[in-house]
């Protein structure tokens, strides 16, 4: 499955992840806004470590915390704020957990009853983005669980 998503450096500064998804947008939308479903999908389970926390105020001005780890004691966590939330068509988003976060745009267009689903991650500098780099090497494994969630969404649909 994981051939179906293509990553791509467009510039110094910006990295693109594009992906058919057999779901509608709402569908798609709805696995990136609901804690419950994001924790279902988001983390790579080859890596091995869990999203133990997921807190999404999925609005314009709202925010996110995603902690990751088998307990309190060891965890990271991912924090930022949501610059746009456009329902089910676009989610704008700041990465605030360090310096050189890249503010991540999500887009999910309608294609025939499927999502074409594109990730544009816009870093503040080439260095940042070679600095993130190894990030969008998961990516194929969490769109390959994302479908496997989206499935078993649409056929209880």
């Amino acid at each position: 499955m994981s051939e179906q998503t293509t990553i791509e450096r467009r510039s110094g500064r910006e990295l693109v992840v594009t992906r058919t998804f057999d779901a509608p947008p709402r569908t798609v939308f709805e696995a990136w806004t609901t804690p419950e479903l994001m924790k279902r999908w988001w983390a790579p389970k080859s890596i091995g470590v869990p999203l133990r926390s997921c807190e999404m105020d999925v609005r314009t001005g709202g925010s996110y915390r995603l902690e990751f780890g088998h307990d309190a004691s060891e965890s990271m966590a991912f924090v930022g704020k949501y610059l746009e939330v456009v329902p089910p068509s676009r989610l704008v988003w700041t990465n605030e957990e360090g310096e050189g976060g890249p503010v991540t745009t999500v887009t999910f267009q309608e294609m025939d009853g499927k999502t074409l689903l594109t990730v544009h991650e816009l870093y503040p500098s080439k260095e940042a983005l070679d600095a993130g780099h190894g990030a969008e090497e998961g990516m194929p494994e969490q769109f390959d669980q994302l479908d496997e969630l989206l499935a078993i969404l649409v056929a209880s649909a």
